[in-house]
Order: C-alpha cells, then structure tokens, then sequence
C-alpha cells in the first residue's frame, strides 16, 4: 500500500483540490502496475477538512489523500505529473504539496497521526511539516512557497490520527467536462429538492429548505459541478444519480470528516486563543444586539465568573416568582463589570440568516454552551445549546387596587401608585416566554463544511435542526 498526500492546488481561477485527487486516482487506475498487466487499485479516497481558521485558505481548507495499492515511486510520479498540470501556479495563493508514504495508512508514524489531529484544530507553520516528513523519510514535492506541505501530511496521517472506527462520513463529487467550466451549471433544482427528500436525513446539507437554495451545487468557478453528503457511501451515490443536470464527465465517493465538529476543541472563556475553534460553556451577560450589517452580537462569561443567580430557570428549579432566588435577578452583573479575560464576545453573522433570531431570543442569565472559532477576540457561532433559561424577569409593580404600574417612591423607597396610595418595597418580576431548551444551528447555507449537523444526532440535548 501507499498513501498520496496533496494539498493547496486550489485557486479563485477555478482548479479544486478534490479534482486533483481524482485525476491522480484516475490515472492510478489506468496505469500498469510494475510487472503486472492491471491498473493500480484505488482503495480510498480520503477528504480531510483541515482548521477552519487558518487564514491562508479557501472556503473549505480541504487537504486529500489516495489509499493506493501502487508503489510509492509511481505513486509520486503521478501525483507530480497531476498536480504540476492541473495546479494554477501563476496564482500566489497557490502552494501544493504532495507527500508519499509507503505502506498501509494505519502504518504510519504515531507522531505522523498527531500531526494530523493538530492541523484540524490548530495552526501549523509549514517548518513543523517540513519536520516530520524529514523525520519519516518520506518523498515529497512542493511548488511555490510549499505551503501546502502541511496539509499533505496531514492527509497522509489522518486515517491513523483518526482511525478507522472514527465518526467519517461520506461525500460524492461530480465533475463537470472541461469544456462548460466557468459557464453556468445546468442543474434542475427540482429535482435535487426531489433527491434531497428521499435521501434525508442520512443525506443532508444537501438544500436550504428554507430559502430555495440548492447548498450542493457550488457558485464558484471550478470543475466541481455538485456535490452530496451523507452518512453513508450508498445513499450519497443514490443521490447524486438522481440529480438531472448537463452531463457528467467523472464522479467519485470521498470518504471525509466532513460533518463531524472535527475541528471543535473543548476549553474555557479565558483561555481562548485565535485561530482555534472551541465548544465553551457559558453564561449570558450582554444582552444580544443587532449591529451594522446585521450581525448579532451578544458577550458570555465563564459559568465560574457569573452570579449565581444567573442561571436559575423558575419553572426547571422549583422555584415560584417571587421566591428570594428569582428577584435576585435584579442583581445580575453586566459584561462591564468582569474583567476582559472573563467574557467573550460572540457573534451571529448576517449570512447565517434565521439563525440570528435564534440568537436574539437569548437573555441574560441564560446558560448556554457555544461553539465557533474565535478570531480577533469573538467567538463566530455555528451552533450553540440553551442550557437553561431566565423565565422570569423583574418590573415594575402593578397597583392591586387600579391594574396601573407604580411609580418610583425615590431613591431606596420602593414604589407607591399616585391615584390610590398603595405602595411596593420593590420590583416584582414576570414570567416571559422562551425558546425550549437545546441545540439550534446555522442553516445549510451558511454552515462549515467540518461543522456536524443536529440532524447527524450524537448531541447532549434535544436538537432543532435546520434543514
């Protein structure tokens, strides 16, 4: 066996790491093995999702691998050949490297597996790549700055730092002939919304319901003309051939960490750092706001910061209004009074749509568990769980005696009603309504390639996924 690792040939001109991957399977499979008249069998095709934040990227950060029964120096040969052709080397953000093991996947270097783990959740400059592969010996090609190196091992470690009963889920790509690229794809939308429907939920992210969008056919110049992701091998097949579109000129089954929260790390408010992505526990200490551009932005801190009033649920505790533990409310920190390393600011861009009103619903005193990368000291918000929720909230007292609201009495005297002399020693509180506890999520269109639907299951609480 061998492993073939590339990474970084993608370009804004079009070219797709995917496609590189199938043309050097491709050819794989047409090529003589040495002493025999067969082709090389292809056993897998693996797609990596690698740290959503890196900054040098495209939208997806994909790195692949070939599981190839070829010998490593034909392995090499092909790989070179495919991504020097294919590759737009003109295009400074473009720096492929291709690395080649020999032997089975699981064979490779523990330190190998590790450093695969750790480009999917952390950043990693290609001096640490260039390491470990001197260190294992193995062959490799770059062009440009060689950026792409990284991401090579880690695609060649990746079935060994996940292993093979991981959480892998599957996609199938579709190729379109070279002669339509960078033309509009020919894809009925009807029938994708048909396919889609039979195929879920073990095929998902397929379509926004929602707004009408088909999420798998892409907008960007490429040859991919569409792509299905699922849980399993058959059904994304199934799916794919049930599309009706312009004719398809190659197809393959990816075998991908796609879907997975592969990239989500555990961690607390204060030790965030950027460039990472983290699920946090949390309280709400800043009422959401819509900003500019329509970005929601709220602010938690560490549940170890806030009050310990702020998570009290009235109807979840036992508690009744107007208990001592539900008007302690009143008392309730702002994200002001906590030093900066005690809250973080989270936000839910424009683009996530719908899920923003999600956000909005959030209060203060809610406890919440948030997931997203952190970038320039926020959190950007894929998903998040509502814990447990502030049910009641103070105001002001209601005369018993006419049905108005009270008046200020003055300063520490409470409240009296003008018209009937009744008087209050303080504010009451009401019940409001809120959202039920559990995960809500980004719809299709604007989740990470790497972020695992709710409708995939595996969560700790009730889920509302959006389809």
């Amino acid at each position: 066996m061998t492993v073939v690792g590339i990474d970084d040939t993608d370009s804004t001109a079009g070219m797709c790491t995917t496609f590189a991957a199938h043309r050097i399977a491709e050819r794989l499979r047409q090529r003589p093995s040495e002493g025999d008249e067969r082709s090389s069998a292809v056993r897998r095709l693996l797609l990596v999702r690698l740290n959503p934040a890196v900054e040098f990227k495209t939208r997806g950060n994909a790195a692949l691998a070939v599981h190839t029964d070829a010998d490593p120096e034909t392995a090499l040969r092909v790989a070179v050949d495919a991504v020097g052709d294919g590759a737009r080397h003109e295009d400074r953000n473009t720096n492929p490297g291709v690395v080649v093991a020999p032997g089975d996947p699981l064979d490779v270097p523990a330190t190998v597996g590790r450093f695969a783990r750790r480009v999917v959740r952390d950043l990693v400059p290609p001096e640490a790549a260039r390491e470990r592969v001197a260190d294992a010996g193995y062959a490799h090609e770059t062009w440009g700055s060689g950026r792409g190196l990284v991401g090579a091992l880690a695609a060649v470690g990746a079935w060994r730092g996940r292993g093979p009963a991981a959480d892998w889920t599957y996609e199938r790509i579709a190729y379109r002939e070279a002669a339509r690229r960078g033309t509009p794809r020919e894809v009925d939308r009807d029938a994708v919304f048909a396919a889609a429907d039979r195929g879920y939920p073990t095929v998902w992210d397929t379509v926004d319901r929602e707004t009408g969008e088909t999420v798998c056919v892409p907008h960007t110049p490429g040859p991919v003309l569409f792509g299905i992701r699922g849980d399993d091998p058959e059904a994304v097949r199934e799916v794919a051939a049930a599309v009706d579109s312009e004719p398809v000129a190659a197809a393959e089954t990816f075998v991908t960490n796609q879907g997975t929260d592969d990239h989500l790390r555990s961690g607390a408010v204060a030790a965030v750092e950027a460039g990472r992505s983290y699920r946090l526990d949390g309280v709400v200490v800043d009422a959401p706001e819509t900003r500019e551009g329509g970005h929601v932005f709220l602010t938690v801190a560490g549940p170890d910061r806030a009050p310990a009033a702020s998570g009290v649920d009235a109807d979840e505790a036992g508690e009744s209004e107007t208990s001592p533990a539900v008007a302690r409310w009143a008392l309730a920190v702002t994200a002001d009074d906590l030093p900066a390393d005690a809250r973080l600011p989270c936000v839910a861009f424009e683009p996530t749509g719908r899920f923003r009103s999600r956000v909005r619903d959030l209060r203060e005193g809610d406890r919440v568990t948030v997931c997203g990368e952190v970038s320039d000291g926020t959190l950007k918000l894929e998903k998040f769980a509502l814990r447990s929720r502030r049910t009641v909230e103070p105001v002001v007292p209601t005369c018993p005696a006419c049905g108005r609201s009270m008046e200020s009495a003055g300063a520490d005297q409470g409240y009296r009603c003008r018209d009937c002399d009744t008087s209050a020693s303080g504010r009451t509180t009401r019940r409001v309504e809120r959202p039920a506890p559990g995960w809500y999520e980004v719809p299709p269109t604007a989740r990470r390639h790497v972020a695992k639907p709710l409708v995939r299951g595996g969560f700790d609480a009730p889920t509302r996924p959006e389809r």
